[in-house]
């Protein structure tokens, strides 16, 4: 690895990953780029919850960074420190030491917070990384399992029932998924019913999807419900536990399986180099530059970034990574020819959600869309999104043969061979840490 570049891309998210393509094309050869991540992959995260309902496979989400980023150097390390006057970080992992920068992009994501309510740390899944969902899909299926082989009628119902915190895009394209594949993997378990099957969402607002109009959310609120979907709004989760959520009404939800879907938490590096958050996140000028720090820039999901459009800061969302990571290649290659840069500006295009059975809603232009049109029109644009084009294809056939075909139900737990007295030494197999399922479950306490 290089000592110096002169730009270095700290996150290799949706972000990083667009802004490597795009310095590549403006900057001149001469100019040394690096993207630093500690994973060598980027997550599509809107399409986790068609991993959670097995619509799509797991390797259908992710691509390699190294596919993507032709001209950029990749350093999968873990960045520990950054010191802003010498402009250097200092790694750990197999490297040559610290890496100088001439302008340095700090995109690292958020983390999933999941203290806003008491247990959900303890008892809640989380729905962030591809770990979370393969998780929450083996759950899923062990519950299915598990009530399958369950006498007693009140149990076995409580094995049954998925209960989703917050009524945002993920969390009602996850309940959404989920009840999907409830009705699709139901015909595998004879000895369980329809009706012993919940889907429960809870969502602390008046209407469902709070980014978009009342009306589709009241659209949406509806279409799940003749679903089967129980849908609490008004409602806040106070408690977790084993046994299922208890609400702010003292209302109390008899589940086996929670998901949360509300509440971020700021990158530990963000908390770490003392520059000036807002609710977690790093605050920049217009034109995406820290104050605190010269040649210092943050954007997509951890930076809070001015919209010159409207002056409000700008949402965390896929649509406005991928306009700010072209507006801050613009920028960076005007600084770097000693030139004023231009502040971001931005009108978002619309927003869409699916709702599960071949449905969805949508926002664009102002114009509102919903049912079997609004669901073509979300795949449409989610799958131009996708990264590459091999995963285009297969997402695309993926999709068409979910359509014609039951889910897979099969649970993909990966577990190393192991001889007898290696096994006795380490104990249990949950406690494996090249298990799947020890590893996520790991990532939710994390």
């Amino acid at each position: 690895m290089r000592q110096y570049y002169d730009v270095v891309i700290l996150g290799g998210g949706f972000a990083g990953a667009a802004l490597a393509r795009r310095l590549a094309r403006r900057l001149p050869a001469s100019r040394s780029i690096a993207v630093i991540s500690r994973q060598n992959f980027i997550t599509y995260n809107p399409l986790l919850p068609e991993v959670v309902g097995a619509s799509i496979l797991p390797g259908h989400v992710v691509a390699p960074l190294r596919q993507m980023i032709r001209r950029s150097a990749f350093c999968m390390v873990d960045v520990t420190d950054i010191d802003f006057s010498t402009r250097t970080l200092f790694v750990s992992g197999e490297s040559c030491g610290p890496v100088h920068y001439g302008q340095l992009v700090i995109c690292c994501g958020m983390h999933a917070n999941l203290d806003l309510v008491p247990g959900m740390a303890e008892h809640g899944l989380p729905l962030k990384t591809l770990g979370d969902a393969l998780y929450l899909r083996n759950r899923i299926i062990t519950r299915l399992e598990q009530a399958a082989l369950q006498r007693d009628p009140d149990r076995r119902r409580v094995l049954t029932t998925f209960v989703v915190v917050g009524g945002g895009f993920s969390g009602v394209e996850t309940a959404g998924e989920i009840c999907d594949f409830l009705h699709s993997a139901l015909r595998y378990y004879d000895s369980l019913k329809r009706d012993e099957c919940s889907v429960i969402l809870i969502h602390s607002g008046n209407h469902l999807l709070p980014e978009i109009s009342r009306k589709l959310g009241t659209f949406t609120q509806r279409k799940m419900t003749r679903r089967g979907i129980k849908i609490y709004c008004g409602e806040r989760a106070r408690n977790v536990s084993g046994e299922g959520v208890e609400l702010a009404s003292g209302k109390r939800i008899h589940a086996a399986t929670v998901i949360c879907t509300i509440g971020t938490a700021p990158n530990p590096l963000a908390l770490k180099l003392g520059l000036t958050l807002e609710r977690g996140r790093i605050v920049t000028r217009t034109d995406m530059s820290v104050a605190q720090h010269e040649g210092v820039w943050a954007i997509g999901d951890c930076a809070a970034i001015p919209n010159a459009h409207d002056n409000k800061i700008c949402p965390p969302t896929a649509q406005f990574a991928e306009r700010q990571a072209t507006q801050l290649a613009a920028n960076i290659a005007r600084v770097l020819r000693v030139e004023p840069t231009r502040p971001f500006r931005y009108r978002p295009i619309g927003q869409l959600s699916s709702i599960g059975h071949n449905k969805a809603v949508a926002e664009i232009f102002g114009v509102r869309i919903s049912g079997f049109i609004a669901w073509l029109l979300w795949r449409g644009v989610y799958l131009l999104k996708i990264p590459t084009f091999a995963r285009k294809v297969r997402i695309f056939f993926a999709w068409n043969w979910e359509m014609l075909f039951p889910a897979d139900i099969a649970s993909l737990v990966f577990e190393r061979t192991r001889c007898a007295r290696v096994s006795q030494s380490v104990g249990r197999e949950e406690d494996d840490p090249d298990s799947l399922t020890s590893s996520a479950a790991n990532d939710n306490h994390a």
